[in-house]
């Protein structure tokens, strides 16, 4: 089944509620990027796609902002505090839900839902309660006790277990609430089967594997890369001159909603550019009077904490400031340090430079003072 073809009605719960901290991410792993997006929002989308009504994600308490952000520009689903266990957030989202007949309970950990597995999945519960995705167990199973091998165990009668798991609605909400087992069970299949569900198994696929540690993230991720910025200031009197975050002693400073650093202006948009996260407008919007006369510092530290976030670290910046006045040599070492501080990076990996344009244009005319600036960032 391709994409946008229809499927029978069914409702959807994302468990997302969850901190991940074994994946080594700043913010727990379904928030954080991967494939250029976050974890979450990939099978959010997949679901709204296939037409999964209502959706709901249970996340953790104080995730909100987070949630909403990873989620922004999408519509149709509903966020629920999750409990201090997966069952209990798995529960949240039912009774979230309300009412349906079908339903899919999917860990957000699994970003790629094929099409053809939902439609397995579905249609698989005209005759049952339950449906999971499976796969066979390849590889020899050895018992362990103490890092010692004690044992084998038979692989042909298992299976892998995967998300999303296809259930009747009133079962599975039924069964929850009836649980009496472990305090965690292994996953809501085995909720099911304890009330007396049946239970098929349909073809998984490879592709639903779990994000689980570190380097399952950073596989997807390019060693280096690179961005470019660039920004155009005027010079107009009775204005301070901020350039490369350094206060300059000059007759005219430049005019812009914030301080108007277009040096570091440009290096901002380098690092943005490296990750893919769009321009300083975006981030600062020149409209909004909470940047009126601020400080480019900030923003700067805002886009070095957006590099961390997406697994890099800052490999070196390559700055070229442009303008016939004032020189920028007596303040090129104090540039690269205050960068560099900023950067939290060594100034031997901060590169200052400056040149004319022959008098030529607004930079030769004294009108204003343009930068350019590149930047490496590296993966962590």
């Amino acid at each position: 089944m391709q994409p946008g073809a229809p499927f029978s009605p069914f409702a959807a719960v994302i468990v997302a509620a969850g901190q991940g901290l074994r994946a080594g991410q700043i913010l727990p792993k379904q928030f954080a990027p991967w494939r250029g997006k976050p974890v979450l929002r990939h099978s959010v989308e997949i679901l709204l796609e296939a037409g999964a009504a209502p959706l709901v994600i249970a996340i953790p308490e104080n995730a909100g902002d987070v949630a909403r952000r990873a989620l922004q520009g999408l519509s149709g689903f509903e966020l629920v505090w999750g409990g201090a266990t997966r069952k209990e957030s798995v529960l949240r989202g039912l009774e979230k839900v309300g009412s349906a007949e079908n339903i899919l309970i999917h860990d957000a950990a699994r970003p790629i839902i094929p099409f053809a597995v939902l439609e397995r999945l579905l249609h698989a519960l005209i005759d049952h309660a339950g449906a999971i995705p499976v796969l066979p167990v390849v590889d020899s199973l050895s018992r362990d006790q103490n890092g010692m091998m004690t044992g084998t165990a038979p692989r042909e009668d298992l299976r892998r277990v995967q998300t999303p798991q296809a259930f009747r609605y009133d079962d599975i909400l039924a069964a929850h609430r009836a649980w009496s087992g472990p305090k965690e069970p292994g996953d809501d299949a085995q909720v099911l089967l304890a009330a007396g569900g049946s239970i098929v198994h349909v073809a998984g696929d490879e592709r639903l594997a779990k994000l689980t540690f570190a380097e399952d993230f950073m596989a997807d991720l390019p060693s280096v890369r690179m961005g470019m910025g660039y920004d155009v200031h005027r010079l107009v009197e009775n204005e301070e001159l901020w350039l490369g975050g350094i206060l300059i002693d000059h007759e005219k400073g430049l005019a812009g909603h914030s301080d108007a650093d277009v040096a570091l202006h440009a290096v901002v948009d380098a690092l943005l550019g490296a990750i893919g996260a769009g321009d300083i407008g975006t981030h600062f919007s020149p409209s909004d009077p909470r940047w009126k006369g601020a400080s480019s510092d900030q923003f700067l530290a805002h886009a070095i904490s957006l590099v961390g976030e997406a697994g890099f670290r800052v490999g070196n910046i390559d700055l070229t400031i442009i303008c016939e006045a004032p020189k920028i040599g007596p303040y090129r070492d104090d540039m690269s340090a205050r960068i560099g501080e900023l950067a939290g990076i060594d100034t031997s990996q901060v590169s200052v430079k400056a040149t004319t344009t022959e008098r030529l244009g607004f930079t030769g005319r004294g009108e204003g003072i343009a930068a350019q600036a590149v930047a490496a960032v590296l993966r962590n």
